[in-house]
């Protein structure tokens, strides 16, 4: 039976509510590690790395976009994160003996507001490119691509080659915009109308913009969109292949080198011993395994 787009919002809020993601942007919470066993004691050797403001306080300050399920989100309670991104970070804090505090915010704002010293790290899901290597110290530590949803049944006709005058949906600030711009050119370029590129704050209000049929269709990294159409599969579809597989990484301001090298050598033990691997199995996420962690690896 055919849903009306009334409907199809009011699903998907509920899913909101249970994990997809969460409408409370911009409160800030503890990290909630009581999921996250780590199998070592800390390393003293890597801890030593540490700043000595990060070190006596105990807790490093993370800076997270809390609208991206199943990597970042919010528990029922409105405030404290969860996600795979959560559960991986906070392992890997506690190898260096620290607790992480997971504080929201938007995603767009959280380059600049690692870079000011605002937060000691940003962790929420940034592909490592080179505009961002250039700013940034980036800890790869996940695989990922893009890959594009739609409403259940494609009803608009849209494909990923063939979107030219369609509206598609996306999160500020994620390279996926950029992939829009470009398609959009070729369009243009081509003598067809380009592509109606609705830019969102949070990835929450982009899925809700295909679901209500406001807009056609929606590109996201693989893990965001796959979790969606799991939750609400009766009435979004995934749209063609994954695409442009990129590494994530742990963000931190260019001059923390000795912080970088901290964060890639727990990264590196939590792959070694097995806790990185049982996060990603966790969340179902496991097929973006990597098996080496690089500071600023090279990427095209």
């Amino acid at each position: 039976m055919k849903v009306s787009a009334t409907r199809s919002i009011a699903i998907l809020a509920a899913v909101m509510v249970t994990g997809l993601a969460s409408a409370c942007g911009g409160s800030s919470s503890g990290g909630d590690n009581s999921t996250v066993t780590p199998q070592s004691s800390a390393d003293q050797s890597l801890a030593a790395l540490v700043p000595a403001a990060v070190k006596d306080d105990g807790v490093i300050k993370v800076g997270i976009d809390t609208t991206y399920a199943p990597n970042d989100f919010l528990k029922d309670d409105g405030k404290t994160a969860q996600g795979w991104d959560v559960d991986l970070f906070a392992a890997i804090a506690a190898k260096l003996g620290l607790k992480a505090e997971f504080v929201t915010a938007p995603f767009s704002t959280l380059l600049q507001a690692v870079q000011s010293g605002k937060y000691e790290i940003g962790v929420s899901s940034f592909t490592i490119n080179p505009d961002r290597e250039k700013q940034s110290l980036m800890v790869s530590y996940f695989n990922a691509g893009t890959q594009w949803a739609t409403q259940k049944g494609n009803p608009s006709g849209i494909t990923p080659d063939n979107a030219c005058g369609k509206k598609v949906a996306v999160q500020q600030g994620t390279v996926q915009v950029d992939d829009l711009m470009a398609r959009s050119k070729a369009c243009t370029k081509a003598g067809k109308p380009g592509l109606k590129i609705d830019q969102y704050a949070a990835q929450d209000a982009a899925t809700t913009a295909v679901v209500s049929r406001k807009d056609d269709a929606m590109l996201a990294d693989s893990p965001i969109c796959a979790y969606a159409v799991s939750k609400v599969g009766s009435e979004l579809e995934l749209l063609g292949d994954i695409y442009d597989a990129a590494p994530y990484g742990f963000v931190l301001p260019k001059d923390q080198t000795e912080f970088a090298k901290a964060i890639q050598g727990a990264t590196q033990a939590a792959i070694d011993d097995g806790s990185y691997a049982a996060v990603l199995k966790k969340w179902g996420v496991d097929g973006g395994a990597i098996t080496t962690s690089e500071t600023n690896p090279s990427v095209g």
